[in-house]
């Protein structure tokens, strides 16, 4: 490979940690930083709301770090989505100008509605769904600006090994018998994944192949039933399945009171549901992909393979293979 030297923001997290350790399974130079301690030669702590400053220049930037939380204020989403983002992107324009590659969301595509075959080219909302979308969309428009080589990926709901975000606040809900069943009319919702290892190959890809730009939505191409893929996954881990049966519009009601009790008594705490957790499972998001599979090839690992893989990580078993 011609580029060697890589800065991984994030690189504390979920996907910064594995796209760390791939990256140096690769051979790369690579330099991580992060808001918390970790016990590795390739990594150092930097909170991104303080400008970046470091000693050595980059080819390749990825921007992994963000608060990614259904919860929390606006002005702590601003800090660390849009404030962190400008202060990469002003690293870069101060430095070589590397090539930057943005981990974004596709929550920014979200409505309060089923949405299907979602493309690049689909209009976002006039009001996001969330603080956290709603800062990602400002801080792809800030990427957007950089004067140079720059990709934005938005990645639908990464599972797998280590993930601290989609899963591990679905389960907790589970295991303390406060996730409900949520009734829906019509056809069963349905959503489209990512395993981790795929869209870590997505972005290996990505700073490889200097001819890819823009915008690209990345998913393992396997829409599934949600409700029937978290049964099944309670059933594999030895979770009693929930019995509540709630209709969409009373579970938002009561997730909008509980949020309501949280921000007025306790805005530290995350409440057990929220209204953007009952949105993932109330309306279908399924996404076309063409774009990633002819930029990128499609995913290596399927859906089966790795909640075969993450199931093993969550009991305790042998860590995943990247």
């Amino acid at each position: 490979m011609s580029v060697q030297r890589v800065l991984i923001t994030g690189a504390s997290g979920f996907i910064g940690g594995h796209l760390l350790d791939r990256f140096l399974e690769l051979g790369w130079q690579v330099t991580g930083i992060g808001r918390r301690d970790v016990a590795h030669p390739s990594y150092r702590r930097h909170d991104l709301t303080r400008p970046l400053e470091l000693d050595h220049e980059f080819d390749v930037v990825i921007h992994a770090a963000a608060l990614a939380s259904p919860w929390g204020t606006r002005r702590e989403f601003e800090r660390q989505n849009v404030l962190g983002t400008q202060h990469v992107i002003d690293f870069c324009a101060r430095t070589n100008m590397p090539r930057l590659i943005a981990i974004s969301t596709s929550s920014v595509y979200y409505r309060e509605a089923h949405q299907f075959g979602i493309t690049e080219e689909t209009e976002l909302p006039k009001k996001a769904v969330n603080h956290y979308a709603a800062t990602k969309r400002e801080a792809e428009n800030r990427v957007a600006r950089y004067g140079g080589e720059w990709m934005i990926v938005r990645p639908r709901a990464v599972f797998g090994p280590r993930d601290s975000v989609l899963l591990p606040r679905i389960l907790t809900a589970a295991r303390a018998g406060k996730l409900p069943l949520l009734t829906t009319r019509g056809a069963p919702v349905v959503g489209d994944l990512i395993y981790i290892d795929n869209l870590v190959d997505c972005i290996v890809r990505a700073a490889t192949d200097r001819s890819l730009h823009g915008i690209v939505n990345v998913t393992n191409n396997e829409p599934v039933p949600l409700q029937s893929f978290l049964l099944d996954l309670l059933h594999r881990l030895g979770i009693p399945a929930p019995t509540r049966h709630v209709p969409v519009k009373l579970a938002m009601a009561a997730a909008g009171l509980l949020e309501l009790t949280h921000r007025l008594f306790f805005p530290s705490r995350e409440p057990a549901i929220t209204r953007f957790g009952i949105h993932v499972f109330a309306y279908s998001k399924t996404f076309d992909v063409t774009k990633m599979i002819a930029m990128m090839g499609a995913p290596r690992v399927s859906l089966r393979e790795g909640v075969e893989r993450t199931v093993a990580w969550l009991q305790g078993g042998a860590p995943s293979a990247s």
